[in-house]
């Protein structure tokens, strides 16, 4: 057995099955998929609860792990954006159908924070590192990360939107 009761093979099982998972969706990104306004605050929404959730067991103590928590869903929010600007969308001119295809950079992006994620996760309490604190941090991480790139999108594809209507 591995730390916390966790079987020792799986440390060694999770990449493989990481990189199955990115080689499907890397193939899957060859085509467009539509985007629908509507859905889009849905990942967003799960997130915060689960931060939510997760800042409820176990709150920050003391105001500067309050403002590590600010400073990390800033700096996500801020690569969130970059990446929703990464997201090619279209409109189709006919039907006025929204159009999403991911970029391999938007891609990559993820893949790298979950590298990050993994090692911190892994060697982190080596470190002296609180993981309960790093995981937190994370977590306000992502919830930046995800909430920006939903809002960049929709505020692009609905300024396309707009414009597709009006020509």
């Amino acid at each position: 057995m591995h730390e916390a009761g966790q079987p020792a093979w799986i440390p060694f099982i999770l990449p493989v099955v990481i990189a199955i998972v990115l080689a499907l969706r890397l193939r899957g990104m060859r085509r467009a998929r539509r985007l629908r306004l509507e859905t889009l605050a849905i990942v967003p929404a799960i997130y915060f609860v689960v931060f939510a959730v997760s800042l409820w067991e176990y709150p920050p103590v003391g105001l500067l792990n309050w403002l590590e928590l600010g400073v990390a869903t800033a700096v996500g929010g801020a690569l969130g954006w970059r990446r929703g600007k990464l997201m090619r969308i279209t409109v189709d001119p006919a039907t006025h159908a929204l159009n999403q295809q991911s970029s391999p950079a938007a891609l990559l992006f993820i893949v790298l924070l979950i590298v990050a994620r993994s090692g911190l996760r892994y060697e982190g309490a080596a470190m002296g590192l609180n993981v309960l604190q790093v995981t937190g941090l994370l977590l306000a991480f992502g919830l930046g990360l995800f909430t920006a790139t939903r809002i960049e999108m929709f505020l692009r594809a609905r300024r396309l939107l707009e414009e597709a209507r009006a020509a």
